[in-house]
């Protein structure tokens, strides 16, 4: 039985999500989506979002959660690519890619109150159940980048059943996800870890609590509420808690809390401890990827003996560092970090299948990150080898970002590095170098680009500088950008 679900004001027990999601699938079937194809999303958190995904898994289709801040040329880059048969999405994100949604998407909008032929709930009612045969569940279909800023779909293989037993066993060590658990979610649903909680949450659990958006004191109210003993946050979120003032903080009873997950990216080892001081030894850490999957997970007790580590390998997961010639590492020293999580089905980059050879060194896989392995086998990454920027546990990709600046009139060349931040951990800059007799304004360009790409895009600092720094082959090196706003500093990332 699917877990029960509280989402705001509304509350549905777990028959009537299933019962739901069993119309849905129909609904899908009806409409000619097969097994295999692919549905997209683009909401916010919202209690439709579990129907889809749960309906999803009935109906054996990849489910592509677009993330919902996209302007026109994100979203219609994904859709065009993954192939989506369906789109979900709410009538004021609509409005803002309508013209970038290829003309075969069948649309259906998600609002309360909303009426019309292609209304969601209206639609849903029609529907009769899904009764054909059963479809292998496929789950969540993630978009990455790379230094060439164009997302890659990653789509896994449908995993056997020994998988499946093994991703319940990783979800209860990295995540705190077990049978029975009360779990609690404020991350936006588009983002492959929160969707892995709330995923395992609904197959294990008996209460999922699904915030609109976070807010630190409603999360604290949450918990004392519903008795939750799972909450997944990130970094920023701790950092928005602990400075709450600590009357705020002692006026709700945390006592049920066990467990609370964190993935997606490195958090400052004074501010776990903080964490650490006020809730007890409940604070995980994980790292992971769309590609691996998790893959290490720190448990509160070895952060405070191990600072800045990222943890240990979790469930069967292997690690190993590798220099820039394939040889394989000792402990201690730096290099490209390779893993492979048995838990998790092989994947492909759909569409990019030389990307997908391209990170694969003996069965293991990279997504670029730097690090090493210590004498008791603890993961610390110290760098990215890629330019993304990992910021309030968002993957930003600088290319991106970049190919739209050098369109703006008056730009010659630029640059966007990762740089540091207290509350997100890294923020976004811009290096800008006008044109000849061109005059460059940075408020201007940051409006320019709010026009293009989503608001946490924009770099937060944008600097005019005579000239970039270059190597002798006339690549810009991003490496002396970062140093001068990274000096001092005992992390690079």
């Amino acid at each position: 039985m699917t877990a029960n679900l509280i989402c705001g004001t509304l509350e549905r027990s777990g028959a009537d999500i299933d019962q739901r999601a069993a119309r849905l699938a129909g609904g899908l079937a009806r409409q000619g989506v097969a097994d295999g194809d692919v549905v997209a999303v683009m909401l916010r958190n919202d209690a439709a979002f579990v129907d889809i995904i749960q309906g999803c898994r009935i109906a054996g289709t990849y489910c592509c959660q677009i993330n919902w801040h996209f302007k026109r040329d994100e979203a219609g880059f994904i859709l065009a690519d993954c192939g989506a048969r369906t789109l979900f999405v709410q009538p004021d994100l609509l409005a803002v890619i309508a013209d970038a949604v290829p003309p075969q998407v069948q649309v259906i909008v998600v609002q309360d109150g909303h009426a019309g032929p292609n209304d969601y709930e209206t639609w849903l009612a029609a529907q009769a159940p899904y009764a054909g045969p059963p479809r292998t569940p496929r789950g969540h279909m993630a978009y990455t980048s790379g230094t060439t800023g164009r997302p890659k779909g990653v789509r896994r293989q449908p995993p056997t059943a020994e998988q499946q037993a093994l991703s319940a066993q990783v979800a209860r060590e990295a995540l705190g996800i077990y049978p029975g658990v009360r779990s609690l979610l404020s991350a936006p649903l588009y983002h492959s870890a929160p969707s892995s909680f709330a995923q395992q949450s609904l197959l294990q659990g008996s209460l999922l609590v699904l915030e609109e958006k976070f807010d630190a004191e409603a999360t604290l109210a949450l918990i004392e509420r519903h008795r939750i003993d799972t909450v997944y946050l990130v970094p920023v979120m701790y950092v928005r808690l602990l400075r709450l003032p600590p009357q705020v903080r002692s006026r709700y009873d945390l006592s049920s809390l066990k467990f609370v997950a964190s993935t997606g990216s490195p958090c400052a080892p004074e501010v776990k401890k903080a964490m650490i001081d006020w809730l007890g030894p409940v604070i995980y850490e994980a790292y992971a990827s769309s590609e691996t999957g998790y893959i290490t997970v720190m448990s509160p007790q070895d952060a405070l003996r191990k600072p800045g580590s990222a943890g240990r390998p979790v469930g069967r997961a292997e690690i190993r560092i590798f220099d820039e010639a394939g040889r394989e590492l000792p402990a201690g020293e730096i290099g490209t970090i390779y893993a492979h999580q048995p838990a998790y089905s092989d994947f492909s980059y759909h569409g990019n299948e030389a990307a997908r050879r391209a990170v694969e060194r003996d069965g293991l896989v990279s997504v670029g990150d730097m690090g090493y392995l210590d004498a008791e086998g603890f993961l610390y990454v110290c760098d990215r080898a890629s330019d993304m920027v990992i910021s309030g546990g968002v993957n930003i990709y600088p290319a991106e970002i970049e190919h739209v600046l050098i369109t703006l009139p008056g730009v010659a060349d630029c640059a966007v590095v990762g740089i540091p931040d207290e509350e997100f951990g890294e923020a976004l800059a811009a290096q800008v170098v006008a044109e000849a007799g061109a005059t460059l304004d940075a408020q201007a360009i940051r409006q320019a680009l709010t026009e293009r790409i989503a608001g946490y895009k924009v770099p937060r600092r944008i600097d005019i500088v005579d000239a970039l720094p270059r190597d002798d082959n006339g690549k810009v090196v991003k490496r002396k950008i970062r140093d001068g706003y990274w000096g001092g500093r005992s992390r690079k990332i």
